[in-house]
Order: structure tokens, then sequence, then C-alpha cells
């Protein structure tokens, strides 16, 4: 792969509860353990800033497919949830889910559309056969 562009992020401290910032200095920001996971929360952290970035990325996404078909996607929105759970083993796992909303495009328009933009989504290439990623069309 020829890199188009490339984001570098440094974490210090703790992992977990420590410190994330983007060498450009966009993103600087403490991260903590959520207190859902025994942590004392009061920060963003890692599920926050992945769903974050999935939700704009695969965003993006829809409206350069949208543009492609000639659809409307002009107040479309997408919510990302990301969880985090167990995987059996000792470790972590994640789970995506991803909910669209495209009010001016038919029902099942919207969900041809959702499914193009999840074949070019960087996010859903990069997650694809990794993490199980749900997608709804409110």
């Amino acid at each position: 792969m020829k890199p188009l562009y490339t984001a570098t992020a440094v974490s210090t401290g703790e992992g977990r509860n420590g410190h994330v910032e983007t060498t450009d200095g966009l993103i600087v920001t403490d991260v903590r353990t959520p207190k859902e996971m025994g942590g004392e929360g009061g920060a963003t952290n890692p599920e926050q800033l992945f769903a974050a970035g999935y939700a704009a990325c695969f965003h993006s996404a829809l409206k350069s497919v949208s543009k492609k078909e000639g659809a409307d996607a002009g107040e479309s929105e997408v919510v990302a949830d990301v969880s985090i759970g167990d995987n059996g083993q000792g470790g972590f796992m994640l789970a995506v889910g991803l909910e669209v909303t495209m009010p001016k495009v038919e029902r099942e328009v919207a969900e041809k559309l959702v499914e193009k933009a999840h074949q070019v989504c960087p996010y859903s290439n990069a997650t694809r056969g990794n993490i199980e990623v749900t997608l709804t069309v409110a």
C-alpha cells in the first residue's frame, strides 16, 4: 500500500490510565478506564476514540457511495457503538454496531448504500473477519 496520509499518536503513562496525543497536537487528552470496567472514568477511553473514528470514516464512505449512486445523504447520521468484552482466553475483544439514519432515502436503497459503504470504509476493511460488525438502518 502506498500511504496517502499517516496519523501518529503517542500514548504515555499507564496505558488506559494515561495520556494520548497526536504528533500534530490536534488531539491532546487523558484517557481513563471507564467505571464499568472498574476504573475511575472521568476521561475518554480507547473505545470512545475508536467509535468516533469509525463513525466519521463510515459516514464519509456512506456520503461517497451515496453521491455516486445519486442518493441524497445530506441529513444522514452514523452512530457507532463499540463494545469491549472478555474473549474467553484471558484477553479482550471488541464488537461494533453501526446505526445509519438516512431520512431522505428509501429504506431498501439505504440498506444497499450502507452495504456498499461497508465495502469501501477503511475501518470496515480493517476489522472485517476480526471483530463482529453489525449494520443497522434506522
